[in-house]
């Protein structure tokens, strides 16, 4: 007997279930981004590594079939870790600019290091949910992303859900050793609360 099909709903993923939904996991990822398939072999490893590092949480959205159409999880960012070097000597570099940022910045933060929603579950106000649910007990005083820049097309669907939830820029134009993209490096000062007013229910 098929089982009934339950409601879409918001998850709190565990390393243990992290682990045992790593595949789907980073086929969203892969889908979403539209990376080769050949993509999800490393990312697979650094994912798990991940999932170690201090301050670590992540969070799922589930289908009414109880297939995850959404990821995102994050951890507390820090001196030798590779993303904040690179942030830090991006951050150092504009120190002579007026308008740059300062290091303090990478003082007591969360790093969203992934978010990411299946194409058919887009525009339906997942992200958001998975973004303010890592925000909401980060631990930290703030949090901090990175995103590509979307030069002169219209900005899309993440940046539209970065700025909606108040992210400002901390660095802009950024590149990222072994990257030929530029990017984003956004924060906004937590804790990030539930939407007053979600886009579709009951996301």
């Amino acid at each position: 007997m098929t089982a009934a099909p339950s409601r879409p709903r918001l998850v709190g993923l565990a390393r243990s279930d992290f682990a045992d939904r790593l595949t789907e996991a980073i086929d969203v990822y892969v889908t979403a981004m539209d990376y080769p398939r050949s993509t999800a072999r490393q990312r697979r490893s650094l994912w798990l590594e991940h999932s170690y590092r201090p301050g670590w949480r992540a969070v799922g959205w589930l289908d009414g079939r109880d297939r995850l159409t959404g990821i995102g999880y994050g951890y507390w960012g820090g001196p030798g870790q590779w993303w904040f070097e690179e942030v830090r000597r991006g951050l150092r570099a504009r120190r002579g600019d007026p308008g740059a940022a300062g290091t303090d910045w990478l003082t007591d933060y969360f790093e969203l290091t992934e978010l990411h929603v299946h194409p058919q579950a887009q525009g339906s106000g997942v992200g958001e949910a998975l973004l303010r649910a890592l925000g909401r007990d980060a631990g930290r005083a703030r949090m901090l992303l990175s995103t590509p820049e979307y030069g002169r097309a219209a900005p899309g669907r993440a940046w539209r859900l970065y700025r909606r939830a108040g992210f400002s820029d901390v660095l802009r134009e950024h590149l990222f050793t072994g990257d030929p993209r530029p990017f984003a490096v956004l924060g906004r000062e937590l804790p990030l609360r539930p939407a007053d007013h979600p886009t579709h229910a009951p996301e």
